[in-house]
């Protein structure tokens, strides 16, 4: 990528005043005008479409390979071991042609610079070189959608369709990887658990260090480990605890770093009463000692409400010994209810625990927030409530957005396996919530969107790791997330977090768990299948559905009502919910779970949409692209007429975002990536009170806490790498 010279903000108004020609300008140049004011006051928003149409011009024209025709394209790309012969092979060359017609046809372009750059510098196949371009937007968009519908002409079209209208776009693996002879997994997120013995240990860094080298982003729950002076064979005091199984774990994903492209990533999770817990919290404290410093593992906290209640009550917390509740139980301490077996725990004399005033670990995690942005939250009885699956979660991963049941794996003698348990694997997309609205049949869309995931997961088997690889195929599970909530709410004036806008957030999301239910009940009927366990869960009971069958959901606002009026989609009524769960416990569902919202990042930009579904950091952000230095990204739709509806998200605060979250939560069966933003004058106290308000709201997971004066006003926060969509 060649560099330009970064022109000082006078210096190209000066330029631009004077009256010189803009084509003497550089796309970079362009770019950055748009964070400048002309001479009327008013944002020059056009400038950065003008740096689209300099950077074909002046870059990606000139550097990519020109061929005569598809054929010519196609054979050179299998020929040279570009593309996946097997896939193309699926499909006549005429149907081919079809598809390659269909999608140009459609007259794609770029909205923003940075969508159309970090398009052609992250996703698009190049020369083994790096040097040349071998497939524009639409290219990529074909070969996702063929690889995926394998060999199935109509659903190859349908999901182009998708994809090129905006509606839905795969997480970053399957649309970088998808149809490349040389690639990664089209998944880069997984969830492993811990048991409390060495070769679970020793196996889960082996793990670890298999999917990391595979590009994957990796949790673990270290919950069960037994504490720090715990015995071993008896002997009391022997137990070094889980600081020193953090240290192997963030060695191993620095070593597994993805050919130097980036550093491995890994987060782990402890329940809030493991003794270890202090310990943990301190690991990330910018004065840490080094010994037990850990700089890049994140790190999460699973939090039971009895927690909470103890800490409003201002009581002590009792934390349990996991080599003792194990012993008592005869399950992990993971797999516990601590809220359901607290006080009968803390009344029995052969469990040892110690105590500490629960306000103390809250100040002390609201600290550590201040400080790092850490620790993740897991409210693990909200979510074990909502939970339609049978069994206990216990964990989430590195956006904390999946929320999935786990199984333990047990191992022989030898080593090899007597028990293979249920892993998690992150089979991600998401919808442009603005596009969906907007292509007027959001039934159609979600069920291309919930048969393309399922692709994902029936073409990922990754044997190096076999729970990975049988809890994915014994689940289906996926995640459809959505993103450009605060692009659309703004584009129909609409401020972020008011009444018309939380309105439209649970009837939209309520429209599409309807439409995400009935197609992978679609799929069970199609493949005469169900997810392992179905039978157990509260979809085969009916139990799931009768928040919809028992009451009556519709728009509380004309405006919303319009809304969906406008789109031409129907909102499910209950007689419709009456008949879906007749359907699903008939014939079953194939998915075991189907919806989780990510903090969508790289993909954002090339949909032009606003990130996941909280608001904007900046209506004009700033990135640093590599050598290219600033890149401004504006927000989606900003203009004259809905810069007031484009309050940052620090101005907005935490409380609106919550409700925003609240709503949309209720009708997700996983996660949803939340990321509370405060002003530079909020204090601890101020993250703890937004802490026990999303609790009370029903919020399952808290991503990260932003302070507006620990990051650079405008600047994006580090994304995450493994669910960055």
């Amino acid at each position: 990528m060649e560099r330009t010279t970064e022109l000082a903000p006078n210096e190209v108004i000066s330029r631009f005043d004077n009256g010189e020609l803009e084509n003497a300008l550089s796309y970079h140049e362009l770019n950055a005008m748009i964070n400048l004011w002309n001479a009327e006051g008013k944002m020059q928003l056009e400038k950065d479409k003008m740096a689209v149409h300099k950077y074909f011009l002046d870059h990606v024209n000139l550097n990519t390979v020109f061929f005569h025709s598809l054929r010519e394209r196609l054979d050179y790309l299998v020929e040279h071991e570009y593309y996946e012969p097997e896939i193309l092979a699926k499909y006549s060359f005429e149907f081919l042609e079809k598809i390659n017609d269909f999608a140009y046809s459609k007259k794609f372009r770029f909205e923003t610079f940075l969508g159309a750059f970090k398009f052609y510098t992250s996703y698009t196949l190049k020369t083994f070189d790096g040097t040349r371009y071998l497939e524009r937007f639409e290219d990529r968009v074909v070969m996702v959608a063929i690889a995926l519908a394998d060999g199935d002409e109509t659903f190859a079209i349908h999901l182009v369709e998708e994809m090129i209208s905006g509606r839905f776009q795969p997480a970053t693996p399957t649309f970088l990887n998808c149809g490349k002879k040389q690639r990664g997994e089209l998944v880069s997120c997984f969830l492993l658990r811990i048991e409390d013995n060495m070769e679970s240990i020793s196996r889960s860094i082996n793990s670890s260090l298999q999917l990391s080298k595979r590009g994957g982003g990796v949790a673990l729950s270290l919950s069960n480990i037994r504490e720090s002076g715990a015995p071993i064979k008896k002997i009391e005091g022997q137990s070094s605890g889980i600081i020193p199984v953090m240290k192997l774990l963030e060695d191993s994903f620095s070593y597994a770093n993805q050919l130097g492209a980036r550093q491995g990533a890994g987060a782990v999770y402890l329940n809030a009463h493991h003794p270890d817990i202090l310990k943990f919290l301190d690991t990330k404290r910018e004065n840490a000692d080094e010994k037990i410093r850990i700089k890049s593992l994140s790190i999460g906290v699973v939090v039971p409400d009895i927690t909470l209640e103890l800490a409003r009550e201002n009581e002590d917390m009792y934390l349990f010994s996991p080599y003792d509740v194990e012993n008592v139980y005869g399950i992990p301490f993971g797999d516990i209810s601590v809220t359901e077996k607290y006080q009968e725990m803390v009344d029995d004399p052969r469990i040892k625990k110690t105590k500490i005033k629960a306000r103390v670990l809250f100040e002390r995690i609201a600290e550590l927030q201040f400080e790092s942005g850490y620790p993740y939250i897991m409210y693990e009885d909200t979510v074990n409530n909502a939970n339609p699956i049978k069994g206990r979660i216990n964990m989430s991963n590195l956006c904390s957005e999946i929320l999935q049941v786990n199984t333990p794996t047990t191992y022989n003698e030898d080593l090899s396996y007597n028990v293979i348990g249920k892993d998690i694997s992150c089979n991600l997309g998401s919808l442009n919530i603005a596009k969906a609205m907007d292509g007027g049949n959001l039934a159609d869309t979600v069920e291309t969107s919930i048969r393309a995931l399922t692709a994902v997961s029936e073409m990922s088997d990754i044997q190096s790791v076999r729970s990975i690889a049988d809890g994915n195929a014994r689940t289906h599970a996926i995640g459809l997330g959505q993103m450009n909530l605060h692009g659309y709410l703004a584009r129909e004036h609409i401020h972020y977090g008011s009444e018309v806008a939380l309105d439209f957030t649970n009837i939209y999301f309520y429209t599409v768990v309807y439409h995400a239910i009935r197609a992978s009940n679609l799929l069970a009927t199609e493949k005469k299948s169900s997810f392992d366990g179905f039978e157990d869960s509260k979809y085969a009971s009916g139990e799931f559905f009768n928040k919809y069958t028992d009451q009556v959901w519709a728009p509380k606002t004309e405006k919303t009502a319009d809304l969906f009026k406008k789109a031409g989609i129907a909102i499910p009524t209950q007689d419709d919910w009456k008949k879906l769960a007749k359907l699903v416990m008939k014939n079953g569902m194939y998915n075991q779970n189907l919806q989780a919202v990510p903090p969508t990042g790289s993909i954002s930009y090339i949909n032009n949409s606003t990130s996941s579904i909280h608001p904007v950091a900046s209506k004009i952000e700033i990135r640093k692209e590599g050598k290219l230095g600033r890149v401004y990204y504006p927000a989606p739709y900003l203009s004259d007429e809905t810069n007031e509806y484009y309050e940052d998200a620090y101005e907005i605060g935490p409380d609106k975002i919550i409700d925003t979250y609240a709503e949309a939560t209720q009708h997700v069966d996983q996660g949803l990536s939340l990321t509370l933003f405060f002003k530079d004058t909020a204090t601890t106290r101020d993250v703890n009170r937004a802490q026990i308000y999303a609790w009370r709201k029903g919020i399952k997971t808290i991503y990260y806490i932003r302070i507006r004066q620990l990051a650079l006003a405008g600047t994006e926060v580090d994304a995450c790498v493994s669910c960055m969509l």
